[in-house]
């Protein structure tokens, strides 16, 4: 899957996609699991760290605006 370095090179618009797709494949997962014997009984572990890796980027990204907007426009006493 994708490693961290990975995810801080792409943009908004394919960390939002990759997340739809990996939780997309997650359920996917959980579901073929209910039925049969998976093949690779990893895969969900994974899948949830993946998605944790973006998570994690959408949040730094979205902390670093936000301080940076309200650090400029924080009234002076």
């Amino acid at each position: 899957m994708t490693k961290k370095d990975m995810m801080t090179n792409k943009t908004e618009q394919e960390l939002v996609k990759t997340l739809a797709d990996t939780r997309a494949l997650l359920r996917t997962e959980r579901f073929s699991a209910a039925g049969a014997r998976a093949k690779d009984s990893n895969a969900p572990k994974k899948l949830r760290a993946t998605i944790a890796r973006i998570l994690t980027e959408q949040h730094v990204r979205y902390a670093s605006t936000a301080v940076s907007v309200s650090s400029g426009s924080r009234p002076t006493k």
